[in-house]
């Protein structure tokens, strides 16, 4: 089984959280072992294929080192089967009453998704102070959580959406930012090329843009 989350935020493992998608099975654990050579050692795997669970389970039993999140998570079924089958954290586009509710009953750490102050607000009040910030470029970029900031310091994010190498910078320098998440890290060519070296360099790199964020 995966090892519990450290001591610290979700939002402070890593600065880029990897967002994966796996359609085959027998990737899973060379991309889940590509990315802690390349020194993320935390991973978004989304609940967008029907071999979401199974990638899940292989993750948790063989690379036991890599905090795992469950990611794209839109059901209370869906919470409650991630962590069953291994999942260390949660992340959902959104945040409806009834999902927050089943997110906290799991036990596991989650970011829910916000994209309006309203929703954060309504995040605040459920008693969180992290959340995802879904579809961060679409949503209003930097400029707009650093405007989000003002009103509301307490609250914590992680873009996710239309971020680069080239833009994650921006997002973290901003004190109300802990980690980006990003696809850019596991390509969807690489992935199926089984082209491991690839992502361990691209998770390098991203591992190290905290450094020239400012």
């Amino acid at each position: 089984m995966s090892t519990p989350l450290p001591e610290r935020s979700v939002l402070d493992l890593v600065p880029v959280l990897p967002v994966v998608v796996v359609d085959d099975l027998a990737g899973a654990v060379p991309l889940a072992r590509a990315l802690v050579r390349g020194g993320l050692r935390a991973i978004e795997l989304t609940l967008r294929t029907g071999v979401a669970l199974d990638a899940i389970r292989a993750i948790a039993a063989e690379v036991p080192e890599i905090a795992l999140g469950a990611g794209t998570v839109t059901t209370p079924a869906q919470a409650e089967a991630a962590v069953a089958a291994g999942a260390t954290f949660l992340v959902s586009p959104g945040a409806t009453p009834d999902l927050l509710a089943a997110m906290h009953a799991t036990g596991v750490p989650f970011l829910p998704g916000t994209s309006t102050v309203s929703e954060v607000m309504a995040v605040l009040e459920s008693g969180l102070g992290e959340m995802k910030f879904f579809p961060a470029e679409a949503a209003g970029g930097a400029s707009y959580l650093r405007a989000v900031g003002g009103p509301l310091p307490q609250a914590r994010f992680c873009p996710t959406g239309g971020i680069t190498p080239a833009n994650a910078p921006d997002y973290l320098a901003l004190a109300n930012v802990g980690c980006v998440g990003g696809s850019w890290i596991t390509p969807a060519d690489a992935v199926a090329a089984g082209d491991w070296e690839r992502v361990t360099a691209l998770a390098s790199a991203a591992a190290a843009l905290r450094a020239t964020a400012g």
